[in-house]
């Protein structure tokens, strides 16, 4: 190795030991600081703000933050034009995109203890729900805790107005028809045994039943 090219690498070295390591030395230090931009609209305890149409995202697994993340930057979520709200969490979500950035930011949200879900006038019927939920059981689990190696997030402890909002996104193609978005496909199709509105607050309802 020449003595340029070594003295490029000293140099590299340097560079990512004095600005680079610092910055993400401690993870959830860093994702505190890039989170304030996410509490706008999630709240300061990731408890989510119903009028911001804004879901509770405080506690939820690191996998889970990180990958839905990874799918609005690539366009995956976000991609219908009726979706809005998934439109303006595009943009948003370009605000983590650096190396490091957007892992610190998923530690720090799983590290917020969970609050309360928010709840709507949900009038849905519970026992219907619960044979309905039978089909969700198989990745969401029966306790609707989720399933990382099926990449299925846990459903306990959110509010029913937001899964309410979601299943009938994936229902109307506004979710899961992004291009390379695998899960989402999978929910679009599971979402057919809730055949209509009814159906779908009567499974959010049993959701409800379960304990975090």
């Amino acid at each position: 190795m020449g003595v340029v090219a070594a003295l490029r690498w000293v140099l590299l070295a340097a560079f990512v030991v004095c600005v680079k390591f610092p910055a993400f030395a401690d993870p959830l230090a860093r994702g505190r600081e890039l989170y304030v931009l996410c509490s706008s609209c999630h709240g300061e305890h990731g408890q989510g703000d119903r009028q911001r149409f804004a879901p509770a995202i405080g506690g939820l697994p690191q996998w889970y933050v990180e990958t839905q993340l990874r799918k609005f930057l690539a366009g995956e979520r976000g991609y219908h034009p009726d979706d809005t709200t998934g439109l303006q969490m595009r943009p948003m979500a370009q605000a983590v995109y650096r190396d490091g950035d957007l892992q610190a930011v998923a530690t720090y949200v799983a590290s917020l203890r969970p609050l309360p879900a928010q709840r709507s006038q949900n009038t849905g019927n519970a026992s219907r729900g619960q044979t309905l939920y039978a089909t969700c059981a198989a990745c969401h689990g029966a306790d609707g805790k989720g399933n990382e190696a099926l990449k299925a997030p846990k459903l306990v402890g959110q509010a029913d107005w937001y899964l309410i909002d979601q299943l009938k996104k994936f229902r109307s193609g506004q979710r899961g028809a992004g291009p390379g978005d695998a899960t989402g496909a999978q929910m679009r199709a599971m979402v057919n045994v809730l055949p209509d509105d009814n159906a779908i607050a009567d499974v959010v309802a049993y959701i409800t039943t379960l304990q975090p």
